[in-house]
């Protein structure tokens, strides 16, 4: 027994010697399909079941690799890794230890409440893997020891005879040792919207992966056909186990994910700081160790923008819900802002740009020049032009294997191959062929094959003589053909040199251009003469292209006009992706990128291709994703489009992933952000102007918050030094931040957009939540409030008020400074007198509320003893109002100041002249509005 485990393991060691190094060096494609039955060692009978099982010990199971998911509790002890989180913490156990059992309380109810809201952001499932594995074919017919065999999928192994045919799921990587009108639908992962023709001949080793037309792939779908194959790779090896390997990546910070770390480590560290100081000066001044700690505390407390997690999820929620009436379903939190921050969008063509439907858009007749095929050039063409159009489009779809379907709705949907779906449709809009014609038997047939290049039909009329129709290659038609439709019903001698040069036009376009021809044959005819087509009349050419969308040109401007860049990245040919790009009027499309060029480019060189095109064509996945890293390295915010398999790592590896939602594949739809219930590219800029709303109405809250924490981190600080009693308990600062400015805070977020977002270009790549001018702005107000607040305090004490009292009424003061400070951030350019108070009613409100709340608690003795604080008196309230009031000559003073710069000339033009214009609006409509 023990022998027979060694003879085993023997056969298998050696197996997996001589077969894997072919495995992986092999390019399958460049080598004929008897090389390769000799190189995986199998014969045209197929594998023994013996040695299926050998191979399958040593290469495993034909299924994708998957990463095990996170720990809920991991990803739940995550949320307290940030740096604002770790000092809370530390102060929460002092305050413990030092029996301040209601602050520490307070303080951890805010912790679990910041890690609640993370946690449940982290816990939306991540299913591109279980996407991708869904498209593995559950079982397949092998060839094993000559006879036919149903497996399961996952048991195949390298040298298994695959067999094929219409509506069969590819199950791995074949190389095809057999093909009879073999068409497989690869979009997911080229992006060609037209059907593969698939032979077995061997192609170049530099192929491109939409080249390699002897290679079948797994997950692809047969369309038509049948055909053998060889599998030549199994599981992560495949094309699609790649693209698995690719779509497992961890996906990179959001930018306003990395400003968010940066602003909490730069907080965290200064807060620190200053709160040492504060309990050094307390214990060394006033010789109070308890005393310095609790004002630390109250310091740190006060400092920490604890709700700002809060906001930043509650304005993102209200982003995916205005971009959700737009189409625009997003995923993942962070795409919101996002998207409002790009400045590159890689899109693909083929069902995004496209419509992902090819359509005839130009004919030309015999000689003719090529003629637009659209409803109204067709009624601008004379009679006798237009009889010979008719001949053109019947014949095109009398050889034609599209089927017809009518819904229930009366309208004419169509299936099969997108060249003949596309001229039997042109065919019935412009009434050129009838259902009885339609109905003539078919008395010979040659389907399409890549060898002969041309289909045909011969067909029996009523009358009993035959009509011989003949489509395909023009070149292969024309040398059939002896004469041509002059374009006008007339015969004359075929030109050969007339049509190439109407065909290097069409074809100069990216139109597919199919050449179509006729013959009338007597009742008494040989047909088997005629399986062969000669002697044929040149009915003339007819051009197809997949169209932009209708808005895609427009919307591709309005991104110009917003300082983005669009790059058309897709699977399809060069010249096609620079017709469609020419259209859509793209910044440079001459001189198209591929793929075989990336190969031999450093990332150093490709950035310098990549600022020179705007189209990379016929490139694989791999390339794609290397695009898109590329881009983000030089600073790049990028989004990509894509709805096919192939987009997947690029979805998921750019800042935000943008998949189709109806023609999209669940593997694009999974590894995306945000999914487009439409299909539309214009979709897009709507949704990148509510990424742009969002963000400014988180940069409001920021500064609100901000400018809070400095006036309270002033004052604080400079309270201990002074020896004055302590100016806040630490609940007070909780309160203050959480019961009262946590609610304007929140209510910031529904700040509505002013509707110039999408006329000024993407914040600046280094910018950080707040601009140069905020930050200046809420040092400032910053430090007034703190002043204002510890002067009142003083004098209050200096005229023998009680500490309570004094320390009420410096709380109160601060949530009245607090009330006018998120009125004035509403913008960050428009003075208050020009923001219509209605148009953000929940922030109205909730103003006016956190003033109730604050002057209630006061007159609430539970509520009181607990916070602290007394009640005050008519007096006492309007010294406060008339106090808090004078922070908006400095917030709103900054506004007009530097408006009056940027009309001067001074400042940056991206920054104060933009500011000043749109003061300037702002102005104006106020005084219209006035009127």
């Amino acid at each position: 027994m023990t022998e027979m485990a060694h003879t085993t393991t023997d056969n298998a060691t050696e197996l997996k010697e001589s077969i894997a190094p072919v495995r992986e060096e092999t390019s399958w494609h460049a080598i004929s399909a008897e090389q390769a039955l000799d190189a995986l060692e199998v014969s045209p009978r197929g594998l023994s079941p013996e040695e299926a099982q050998r191979r399958f010990e040593v290469f495993g199971a034909n299924a994708l690799s998957a990463q095990a998911p996170m720990p809920k509790w991991k990803m739940f002890l995550i949320q307290f890794k940030s740096p604002l989180i770790a000092v809370l913490i530390g102060c929460g156990i002092i305050t413990i230890l030092l029996e301040h059992f209601v602050d520490a309380i307070a303080i951890f109810i805010v912790l679990l409440l910041n890690a609640i809201i993370g946690y449940y952001q982290e816990t939306k499932a991540d299913k591109a893997v279980e996407a991708l594995a869904s498209l593995s074919s559950p079982t397949s017919r092998v060839l094993r020891n000559g006879s036919m065999q149903r497996i399961e999928a996952a048991n195949l192994v390298p040298g298994d005879i695959v067999v094929m045919e219409s509506g069969d799921r590819v199950p791995a990587d074949l190389r095809l040792i057999e093909s009879s009108r073999l068409r497989i639908n690869e979009s997911m992962l080229t992006g060609e919207s037209t059907d593969a023709q698939k032979n077995t001949e061997a192609v170049d080793e530099d192929a491109s992966l939409g080249d390699r037309k002897c290679v079948a792939f797994s997950g692809t779908l047969v369309t038509s056909g049948r055909g053998r194959g060889l599998v030549v790779a199994t599981g992560s090896d495949t094309e699609l186990g790649e693209i698995n390997d690719l779509v497992h990546g961890a996906k990179a910070n959001t930018p306003l994910q990395q400003i968010m770390q940066r602003t909490e480590r730069g907080i965290s560290i200064a807060v620190l700081i200053v709160a040492v100081f504060v309990f050094l000066g307390g214990v060394f001044i006033n010789k109070d160790a308890t005393g310095a700690f609790l004002s630390s505390v109250s310091l740190v407390v006060a400092s920490m923008p604890e709700a700002l997690p809060i906001v930043l999820t509650v304005a993102m929620a209200l982003g995916i819900s205005r971009m959700a009436k737009r189409n625009a379903i997003v995923r993942t939190l962070p795409a919101v802002e996002t998207l409002g921050s790009t400045t590159v969008i890689g899109s693909d063509k083929t069902g995004t740009l496209t419509q992902n439907r090819m359509t005839v858009e130009q004919f030309a007749v015999g000689q003719q020049r090529p003629t637009l095929c659209d409803e109204e050039s067709r009624d601008q063409i004379s009679e006798p032009q237009r009889a010979s159009l008719i001949q053109l489009l019947k014949a095109g779809a009398l050889t034609n294997e599209a089927y017809r379907n009518t819904e229930d709705d009366g309208s004419m949907t169509y299936t099969g191959d997108a060249v003949d779906v596309a001229m039997a449709r042109i065919a019935d809009e412009a009434g050129a062929i009838s259902a009885s014609e339609l109905a003539y038997p078919i008395e010979i047939e040659t389907p399409y094959e890549p060898e002969l290049r041309y289909s045909m039909t011969i067909r029996r009329n009523p009358d009993g003589s035959y009509t011989q129709y003949v489509k395909g290659a023009p070149d292969s038609i024309a040398t059939m053909s002896t004469t041509m439709d002059d374009g006008s019903g007339e015969e004359i001698a075929m030109d050969v040199d007339a049509m190439h040069q109407t065909y290097n036009s069409m074809g100069s376009q990216g139109l597919r251009v199919i050449g179509v021809a006729s013959k009338q044959l007597p009742a008494d005819t040989d047909l088997h003469d005629h399986q062969e087509p000669h002697s044929l009349k040149f009915l003339g050419l007819e051009g197809m292209l997949d169209p932009p969308r209708k808005g895609v040109k427009e919307a591709i401007k309005q991104c110009a006009d917003a300082g983005i860049e669009v790059k058309m990245i897709t699977g399809d040919h060069p010249l096609t992706a620079a017709a469609i790009g020419e259209r859509l009027g793209l910044r440079h499309t001459k001189d198209a990128l591929t793929g075989s060029e990336m190969l031999e480019m450093s990332d150093e060189v490709l950035k310098a291709r990549l600022r020179e095109t705007s189209i990379a064509a016929r490139v694989s996945p791999q390339d794609k994703l290397r695009i898109v890293e590329v881009l983000q390295d030089q600073g790049e915010v990028v989004a990509v489009t894509g709805d096919g398999v192939n987009d997947a790592p690029a979805l998921k590896a750019a800042s935000v992933g943008i998949a189709m939602g109806k023609s999209g594949t669940d593997v694009a739809r999974e590894a995306s952000d945000v999914v487009l219930t439409d299909d539309n590219f214009v979709t897009i800029t709507d949704a990148v102007r509510e990424g742009r709303v969002t963000f400014k109405a988180i940069r409001g809250s920021a500064f609100f918050l901000l400018s809070t924490a400095v006036a309270a981190m002033i004052a604080v600080g400079v309270n201990v030094i002074a020896e004055m009693p302590l100016l806040f308990l630490p609940l007070q600062m909780l309160w203050i931040n959480f019961v009262t400015n946590g609610v304007q805070d929140i209510a910031l977020g529904f700040e509505p957009g002013s509707g110039d977002e999408l006329t000024r270009p993407p914040r600046e790549r280094k910018e950080g939540l707040l601009s140069a001018a905020l930050w200046a702005r809420t040092a400032v107000c910053g430090l007034w409030m703190a002043m204002c607040i510890l002067v009142m305090f003083r004098m209050l004490l200096d005229n023998g008020t009680e500490v309570i009292q004094a320390r009420t009424m410096a709380l109160t003061l601060l949530v009245l400074f607090n009330f006018f400070m998120s009125m004035s951030a509403r913008s960050e350019t428009l003075l208050i007198v020009q923001l219509n108070p209605l148009r953000n009613k929940f922030l109205l409100i909730a103003s006016v509320v956190a003033l109730v709340i604050h002057a209630g608690a006061m007159y609430i003795s539970p509520i009181a003893s607990v916070l602290g604080v007394s009640p005050m008196n008519g007096t006492q309230w309007l010294v406060c109002f008339l106090i808090s009031i004078t922070v908006l000559f400095f917030c709103e003073g900054d506004k007009i100041i530097r408006a009056w710069l940027a009309r001067h000339g001074h400042g940056p033009k991206s920054g104060l002249k933009a500011m000043g214009r749109r003061a300037r609006r702002g102005i104006i409509t106020m005084l219209k509005t006035s009127r």
